[in-house]
């Protein structure tokens, strides 16, 4: 089996590879490492003295997945518990490994019921939810409870690439349709979630059926808050593409599209950083903490880019209804190590990777 799987996106008529990529200061952007995603789900600034010290304390989805992986059996290992660099040939060398992918259904084709037993699957479900931001961002991380194509928890899939008893790394990986998101318990080593992360909805992306769709509200207030000579600097032509592609690190001297933070004014500003807080607010405090520790180590809010791409794509338009302003088809966030590549058209897809170990 190949180390990334194409996998199948029904509404898209495509299949899609997703390799992984390798992998605030307005002054002191980590205060959200020490408010946490509660408190930037209450509107908190996202300013701080410095980055937390790393803590010790057990973390509950990473105690989850040990006590998951206590429970299987020599015929479940084979088939769920891997290891580590699986998928990236001899050494670890010559391919991305598997735990590393963005996948579009349960990895491997292997779904919770075809291998797991039933209070094995509600074990994951716990890891599930602990590696989200409260119930609501379980809401947002299982589409209401739908899992998208997978119409049902079941049919999504978790392995364990390495073993989490031991003391060399390891990672948990939970994948199905539009979602694959890990843990790995370590939140010091420079790569946010654990490596590249995928999310997306299935209804049209500017309805208000598509839960993610106060993500893209939160983008557009920024768009209208710009006079025009701003917009002429945020807007860009063409698209930034999907899949691995399109979440790579550019190189230390190669132009990022779309407009940079230090050049909006304090309002403007105040605005991009609520949509940090909106894209934050699904995953755990802990995640989110190595996110902004990550974009502190690599240059702070002053470096990142927010653009907008005005190529549309083909849309359904029993979905589109009448054609709404500004409709972008993308729409992303960009700096030094961080990439959130976010696909509005027709539903969204979004690709995000959060690294300060740069290529």
């Amino acid at each position: 089996m190949a180390a990334v799987e194409s996998q199948y996106c029904p509404e898209c008529e495509g299949a899609f590879d997703y390799p992984a990529a390798p992998p605030v200061d307005r002054r002191d952007f980590l205060r959200l490492a020490g408010a946490g995603v509660a408190a930037v789900a209450a509107g908190s600034s996202l300013h701080a003295a410095e980055a937390p010290a790393a803590t010790k304390k057990p973390r509950p989805a990473e105690e989850l997945v040990r006590e998951l992986a206590s429970t299987l059996d020599d015929t479940q290992k084979k088939r769920i518990m891997l290891p580590y660099n699986h998928g990236a040939g001899k050494e670890g060398k010559g391919g991305t490994p598997s735990r590393l992918g963005m996948y579009n259904a349960a990895f491997d084709k292997v779904r919770l019921q075809d291998v797991y037993k039933k209070p094995q699957i509600e074990l994951v479900e716990r890891i599930v939810k602990a590696m989200s931001n409260g119930d609501d961002g379980y809401r947002l991380v299982s589409r209401g409870g739908t899992w998208d194509a997978s119409k049902a928890f079941v049919n999504t899939g978790a392995h364990i690439f390495g073993d989490p008893a031991g003391k060399e790394p390891w990672a948990f990986m939970f994948s199905g349709h539009h979602l694959t998101i890990r843990c790995d318990g370590n939140f010091t080593d420079g790569v946010a979630f654990g490596g590249p992360i995928y999310y997306g909805h299935t209804p049209y992306g500017y309805s208000d059926a598509n839960l993610f769709y106060y993500q893209t509200k939160s983008v557009l207030s920024v768009f209208d808050a710009l006079d025009g000579k701003q917009r002429e600097k945020a807007i860009v032509k063409g698209s930034p593409g999907e899949g691995a592609g399109s979440v790579k690190f550019k190189k230390k001297d190669e132009e990022r599209p779309g407009i940079l933070y230090k050049d909006l004014s304090k309002d403007q500003q105040a605005l991009v950083e609520k949509v940090m807080r909106d894209v934050l607010s699904p995953f755990r405090k802990e995640d989110c903490d190595e996110v902004m520790a990550v974009i502190k180590k690599t240059g702070g809010m002053e470096k990142i880019h927010l653009a907008f791409y005005a190529d549309t794509p083909k849309t359904d338009g029993a979905k589109a209804g009448k054609k709404e302003k500004d409709a972008w088809s993308f729409w992303r966030l960009e700096g030094p190590g961080f990439v959130w590549n976010y696909r509005v058209l027709d539903h969204v897809h979004t690709y995000v990777n959060i690294s300060s170990k740069l290529a």
